[in-house]
């Protein structure tokens, strides 16, 4: 019998499915911290339920650029198997990129998940990066964008059409500070940057850009990084409102609460399981069930929910806990 992504998602079903949260973290004992957690949580949850990227751009001091290119590479190679290990390089015009490239990707290009490129404005800066990646040998490696600018939201659908890239992320505190002025300081907060105008437009436009291209869109940080409700707040309205299925933590405590606020709920996950149940009963026939009459279009969505409480490492009835496979962090 064939697997039910197979069966509903077609060409669909080869897309990359990638964790719901990306942590980062720069100074060498939170990079360690982060590699640690990652591996614990997965023995927890069942399934690899963060990256862990590691910082060279705002991580690195200035002056010791090169040091931190070789530092996160010890890191990466030296992380637990199957770990998803990430690194966030300088961007493509400072001076430091190419050297963080032939370092990181050229060493560790086999341990790494992606490699995040900030501050991307153009789709020449997408295949500069590409290039400068695929001359450091890793020529699989994925490409995760920053969008950080009017001009770059401008560009998203032609940034996330591009092959290589694999998610587009949204940097809200340069998006804010690219206006002048324009936008207050409001509109950085956790509460503000969801009802600012500019700021509510960029993250729609980069959320649509990424369904269009079957990519995945990873909502900008919440610096109140003490406020867990906030974050949990943030999180669910990014996911429920906005399209997201992935965001950023910069603190270890904020990645619990991510990850409940993208995962479905317990009443979702029953629903989707009983409905995908009897549409393979019915060899993906239509059916009527709870009063409703449902078909591939629909059995499409409640696939997904199923999915994304893997992603979350949430409990499957075990009608479909057979469809998914064994616990990795791996690619």
């Amino acid at each position: 019998m064939k697997h039910p992504r197979e069966v509903l998602l077609g060409a669909q079903a080869a897309l990359t499915r990638l964790p719901v949260c990306d942590h980062y973290s720069g100074v060498l004992v939170r990079m360690q911290k982060s590699l640690q957690l990652q591996a614990e949580m997965m023995q927890e949850f069942g399934v690899c339920v963060f990256d862990a990227t590691l910082d060279c751009e705002d991580g690195a001091p200035v002056g010791g650029e090169a040091e931190q290119a070789a530092l996160v590479s010890e890191l990466a190679l030296g992380a637990a198997p199957g770990a998803r290990v990430a690194v966030r390089v300088h961007p493509v015009d400072h001076p430091a990129f190419e050297q963080d490239v032939a370092t990181i990707a050229g060493r560790a290009g086999h341990r790494l998940s992606h490699i995040m490129v900030p501050k991307v404005e153009t789709v020449q800066d997408v295949i500069k990066a590409v290039q400068a990646i695929d001359a450091a040998g890793a020529k699989h490696l994925p490409v995760h964008v920053l969008i950080e600018s009017p001009a770059a939201v401008h560009r998203a659908f032609d940034i996330a059409a591009q092959p290589r890239v694999e998610s587009l992320s949204f940097g809200l505190m340069d998006f804010v500070s690219a206006h002048g002025g324009a936008i207050p300081s409001a509109g950085m907060g956790s509460q503000g940057q969801f009802t600012h105008p500019l700021v509510l437009r960029a993250k729609l436009e980069i959320a649509s850009a990424c369904h269009a291209h079957g990519k995945v869109p990873s909502h900008c940080v919440v610096t109140e990084f003490s406020d867990l409700e906030a974050i949990k707040v943030a999180a669910t309205k990014a996911s429920r409102e906005l399209g997201y299925t992935r965001m950023w933590s910069i603190h270890p405590a904020q990645i619990r609460p991510v990850l409940e606020a993208l995962a479905p709920s317990d009443h979702e996950i029953e629903q989707a399981a009983d409905l995908i149940s009897a549409a393979r009963n019915a060899n993906w026939a239509p059916v009527s069930h709870g009063g409703q009459l449902h078909d591939r279009a629909s059995y499409r969505f409640f696939w997904q929910v199923l999915e994304r409480a893997h992603q979350t490492g949430r409990h499957l009835p075990d009608s479909v806990e057979l469809y998914f496979g064994e616990t990795s962090c791996a690619v």
